[in-house]
């Protein structure tokens, strides 16, 4: 069962979360295979996708936003993109486009930074606009403050997050075939304003150097979990080993129906809005070269299907769905 477990030190400013997700992530894995001529993902493809799907189920948890959270790596390797996307109700959902051959030593580097030209890019994306509104993204490159290829995500996101978001945050990552999981320990604002303990400890009072002691304190027991334990362990037991000196608040674990689950977005008025997005010269065009239009969902591998009486539909009545004959088959 997927899981997200979410929780607070007493007395400091200091959030914590651990996610596992089994059915969700299987259910990734299984439409992958099922839906491509390519089979399954390398295996360092799965765990850098497994990652980057509980990276997500945390990072959207920790927000209170209204839509989605994208997070996406690309760059100049085998791997050209890889995409995880997080509803604010934790439906996930992910795919990797994949072209050239991936080593089953591949390394981040390897996969997606051979030139230094890779990325890492998270979107929030609300679901009702107001308008004139655009998605808020950030992005960072796939290297260290010294230019030095990086090649740990976790890494790479703490960075992100002391950059982009000015919190301190460890961040524990960890995937294989039947689990993806995650641990993030993060420092909260203190008095509403920036939080990196190396601009603050020269001008704050004695309570807040305590409580940055604290937090390293907490950010190390943190960082002392293994990837097997990450994989291995129920999260009862991990919290335990890490902080059982640690007076924990715990709130309600989102599991079951509440919790992460596997959902798509993809539907057929989308994929008609896209084809109207090429508009009629195009879309007849490749109606006339190749007589039907078939377009499948990346994340799901649902298949959608648009002949000619279908698209002369959509440009004559913009906005309407297709007739019932010729719906999703």
């Amino acid at each position: 069962m997927s899981e997200l477990h979410k929780f607070l030190f007493d007395g400091l400013p200091v959030r914590g979360a651990v996610v596992r997700l089994t059915e969700a992530w299987q259910e990734i894995l299984k439409r992958r295979a099922a839906n491509t001529t390519s089979g399954a993902y390398p295996l360092p493809v799965q765990e850098l996708l497994g990652e980057m799907t509980a990276a997500g189920v945390l990072m959207q948890s920790n927000i209170k936003f209204n839509g989605a959270l994208v997070f996406q790596i690309s760059g100049d390797g085998p791997v050209k993109l890889a995409v995880a996307e997080v509803q604010s109700n934790l439906s996930v959902r992910s795919t990797v486009t994949i072209s050239g051959e991936v080593p089953t030593d591949a390394t981040l580097t390897d996969m997606v930074n051979v030139h230094g030209k890779g990325r890492c890019a998270i979107t929030l994306d609300p679901k009702e606009k107001l308008p004139g509104q655009q998605a808020y993204q950030g992005v960072v490159p796939l290297v260290n403050l010294d230019g030095e290829p990086v090649d740990s995500l976790a890494a790479i996101l703490q960075q992100y997050m002391r950059q982009s978001e000015q919190l301190d945050t460890v961040l524990v990552l960890a995937a294989n075939e039947q689990v993806a999981a995650g641990l993030m320990v993060q420092r909260m604002p203190i008095k509403g304003e920036a939080n990196l303990a190396a601009g603050s400890l020269n001008t704050e009072d004695d309570d807040q150097i305590d409580q940055n002691e604290e937090y390293n304190r907490i950010a190390h027991l943190a960082g002392s979990l293994t990837r097997d334990e990450l994989l291995n362990l129920d999260v009862e037991t991990i919290l335990h080993r890490l902080f059982w000196e640690e007076k924990l608040l715990r709130f309600v674990p989102e599991d079951g129906e509440g919790g992460p689950h596997f959902a798509c977005t993809c539907s057929r008025e989308r994929v008609a809005g896209m084809l109207r997005n090429l508009g009629q010269e195009e879309v007849d065009s490749i109606l006339e070269e190749q007589g039907l239009i078939e377009v499948g969902c990346e994340f799901c591998g649902q298949q959608y299907h648009f002949d000619a009486v279908d698209t002369a539909h959509l440009f004559t009545e913009p906005g309407n769905d297709p007739p019932a004959s010729h719906r999703m088959q």
